[in-house]
């Protein structure tokens, strides 16, 4: 079997603790090795045609957004690695575990930052011959999603050498995550971020539009996600200045969901009004107009809502009659996010990096985004 006509069909073998349990994240290559055996034994059953494929273990537990991410990077690692093996005669199943604490590539480590989630995903790779690869395919759809419980000896072997009690052990194809994935976003009202991350996923080449909930426009486009301004959904907005105040707190809230998600998911996101940059994974920063040279120095201006501390910055210039002439907005979409976004505030703006805090959302006249009048003595 030459490696370059082998197809890739990606599996996972999904693994639910018992509640406050949490497996170690990786296997030694040894341990790797055992289990794919099990594994190569328990998809023989399931699907007879895997006899004439390659399988292909990785000895690593992941949680669901760090193999649902652009280019699925651990699959392709998997797959490039499993590739490499050289024609073996009986041993067509291969496992990669790790060696002194370490995975042999990068992207085959797990973080350590989603090791508490209740799903780990152990991925799997088919390496199957063209000639096969169509059956094969339907038959891992069908066979996995209805009958894809891994066997006693499986489960018993996961117990043992994990150290935890498992409620499921299952297999499932990447199309059986991706919608298990939907349904979950969907419980939770975030229907449009799945949408983006679908398109990100298998069409990254076209561009998706979605609105949040609240009503934030959000774009796929050129391997990143770009939101609508806060300020720009807020100056849109009719009605009370006190209710407009509430829900502009309410859709950097909202924005915040999806930074901390599509950063998980390794999905960039920026903002319409400032695309190539102005921003990292934990704030972002809008240009709203150039420095006035006859106004005062700029400063910067906390907007506040209860239970989300400070949900945006102003950086503002004051001229005649003490009003405001507004420069920038950043919003903090993380705690420790806030000092940064500050300095990089007074870094652009020349002012220091204090932060002057009415205690509320400033609306200007127009119910606006804003910074408060000075007040003349």
């Amino acid at each position: 079997m030459e490696a370059s006509a082998l197809i890739a069909l990606p599996i996972v073998l999904a693994l639910e603790s018992q509640a406050g349990a949490t497996p170690r994240t990786r296997l030694s290559r040894d341990e790797a090795d055992e289990l794919a055996a099990l594994v190569a034994t328990d998809l023989h059953a399931l699907l007879p045609q895997v006899a004439q494929a390659r399988l292909v273990l990785a000895g690593a537990l992941f949680d669901p957004v760090e193999l649902l991410r652009p280019g699925f990077p651990v699959w392709a690692t998997l797959e490039e690695l499993g590739r490499r093996v050289p024609r073996a005669g009986v041993a067509q199943v291969v496992a990669f575990g790790s060696h002194e604490g370490h995975m042999p590539a990068q992207p085959l480590e797990p973080s350590p930052q989603f090791a508490d989630g209740p799903m780990r995903l152990l991925p799997l790779s088919l390496l199957a011959p063209e000639t096969l690869v169509e059956e094969l395919a339907e038959q891992v759809e069908v066979q996995l999603v209805g009958r894809g419980e891994a066997g006693a000896r499986t489960a018993d072997w996961l117990i043992r050498t994990l150290g935890v009690q498992l409620e499921h052990a299952r297999y499932l194809s990447r199309n059986d995550l991706m919608a298990l994935t939907c349904v979950q976003y969907e419980h939770v009202n975030l229907a449009p971020l799945w949408s983006l991350l679908e398109a990100a996923l298998l069409t990254p080449y076209r561009s998706e539009d979605v609105l949040s909930a609240r009503g934030l426009a959000l774009r796929y486009e050129g391997d990143r996600v770009l939101a609508q301004s806060p300020a720009a959904w807020l100056a849109a907005q009719a009605g009370d200045p006190a209710q407009r105040a509430h829900d502009f707190a309410g859709i950097v809230f909202e924005l915040r969901q999806y930074a901390a998600l599509l950063d998980a998911h390794a999905l960039p996101l920026r903002l319409q009004s400032a695309p190539e940059g102005d921003g990292d994974s934990g704030w972002l920063l809008e240009t709203v107009a150039a420095a006035d040279p006859a106004c005062d120095a700029p400063r910067l201006y906390a907007h506040e809502a209860p239970g989300l501390g400070v949900v945006a910055v102003t950086a503002a210039q004051h001229g005649a009659g003490g009003r405001p002439h507004v420069l920038a907005h950043g919003y903090p979409l993380q705690p420790r996010a806030l000092g940064p976004l500050l300095a990089a505030l007074a870094d652009r703006h020349g002012c220091a990096a204090e932060l002057q805090a009415p205690g509320c959302i400033v609306l200007d006249e127009r119910g606006r985004l804003a910074a408060p009048a000075m007040s003349l003595h």
